[in-house]
């Protein structure tokens, strides 16, 4: 039966240990192939991993500090500091400035401005559009918050050189092929993961 059957129906496809003897040595023992086929990850497998731990951890470090110092997730603190360095920008311009998608952005101001450290008004030529700006109460988070504001990950990114880049770009895209991720993913925050 396949492991994914297993978790389907709830069961877990995991080693069963004999707790009945806790004199004897214990030994895992396969409940399907699958479990029988993957024992351990290899040392490159395991080496890499230990990178992605690393990068995952650090950023996961920054969004503490972020909403223990500024009391707001890390995609609220980016939004609100493009906002500050943008006044009357639009949600798509929000959007577009944060690489995400369009109704990603409409949360996020939101939440801004019910917490009222955002305005939203209406466009005087475009009633439609709505511009958004920073106020007091926004501009007091950005101040106790840690910097950088577009969070760890986005701004060692753009320290790096175009050729680091491009050869990560690359070797990402084919790690993403075969993990057969959802490229709906792309759009949301790391903040929100």
């Amino acid at each position: 039966m396949p492991a994914d059957a297993d978790v389907a129906r709830g069961h877990a496809s995991c080693a069963i240990y004999d707790l009945r003897m806790p004199s004897r040595k214990r030994v895992a023992t396969p409940t399907n192939s699958a479990a029988a086929r993957v024992t351990e990850v290899s040392a490159p497998a395991a080496r890499v991993l230990r990178r992605f731990r690393q990068v995952f951890n650090s950023v996961k470090s920054h969004f503490h500090q972020v909403e223990k110092r500024a009391g707001i997730g890390g995609a609220q603190l980016w939004a609100l500091s493009i906002i500050r360095a943008n006044p009357r920008i639009g949600v798509n311009g929000l959007a577009r400035a944060m690489d995400i998608h369009q109704s990603t952005a409409s949360n996020l101001v939101r939440a801004l401005v019910a917490s009222e450290m955002v305005v939203a008004e209406r466009g005087e030529s475009d009633r439609r559009a709505v511009q958004l700006c920073i106020r007091p109460a926004g501009t007091r988070v950005l101040r106790r918050a840690p910097g950088p504001f577009t969070g760890v990950l986005p701004d060692a990114l753009e320290r790096l050189d175009a050729r680091t880049l491009g050869r990560l770009e690359r070797d990402l895209a084919r790690l993403i092929e075969v993990l057969h991720a959802d490229k709906r993913a792309a759009g949301i925050p790391l903040a929100h993961m």
